[in-house]
């Protein structure tokens, strides 16, 4: 019996060269082709651009700079994706001049990347975190491939050390406590809902 391809494996085999664009010596996949070709694989993915509970805004501010946080779920596995916004020298933009035209932007950005963490397009994305300035963005700790990642289940030998940890961290808030174990674990929702009602 042949077993199925993982989508990690399925998106990061579709061709995308007649699809990359060049901005100065970057290469990227805008988000519109990325988010027609992750659709023509899998109709029904969807993408969650997170607002802030506390104001109702499409980003999230510590008060001197902002970030946006979008949310792509293929088969029922989100990854998140957290992206600063950034003016075209990719400086983050001060709260005092941030506008809605630069969120949105952000937000699409984020949303190429999200993608990316399921397979497609990745390799464009390899090296960016170096401190070159010759990327589009900044961004956050690499993701590793889906297939390297523990499936997370409540109750299972790694949920103690989980629990443990957000407990140790809750100051963190459940945003930050996610992105860690997303370098680690793949997170079901039925995980998060329990992380977050750990939490309360």
């Amino acid at each position: 019996m042949t077993q199925n391809k993982s989508v990690f494996k399925t998106l990061s085999e579709v061709a995308i060269n007649d699809k990359v664009e060049q901005k100065g010596k970057i290469k990227y996949l805008s988000w519109a082709n990325a988010w027609s070709m992750l659709k023509q694989n899998y109709p029904s993915a969807q993408r969650i651009v997170y607002e802030d509970p506390a104001t109702g805004w499409n980003y999230f501010t510590d008060g001197r700079t902002a970030w946006v946080k979008v949310g792509v779920i293929v088969e029922g596995q989100e990854h998140i994706d957290y992206l600063p916004i950034m003016d075209f020298r990719n400086q983050a933009i001060t709260i005092d001049k941030l506008n809605q035209f630069e969120v949105n932007k952000s937000i699409q950005r984020s949303t190429a990347k999200a993608i990316a963490m399921h397979g497609l397009g990745l390799q464009l994305w390899t090296g960016e975190d170096l401190p070159d300035g010759e990327t589009l963005s900044p961004a956050p700790a690499k993701v590793k491939p889906t297939s390297n990642l523990i499936d997370l289940a409540v109750d299972d030998a790694n949920w103690n050390g989980v629990v443990k940890y957000a407990k140790d961290n809750k100051a963190l808030g459940f945003d930050k406590i996610g992105q860690q174990l997303n370098r680690k674990y793949n997170l079901s929702n039925e995980v998060k809902q329990a992380l977050v009602d750990l939490l309360k």
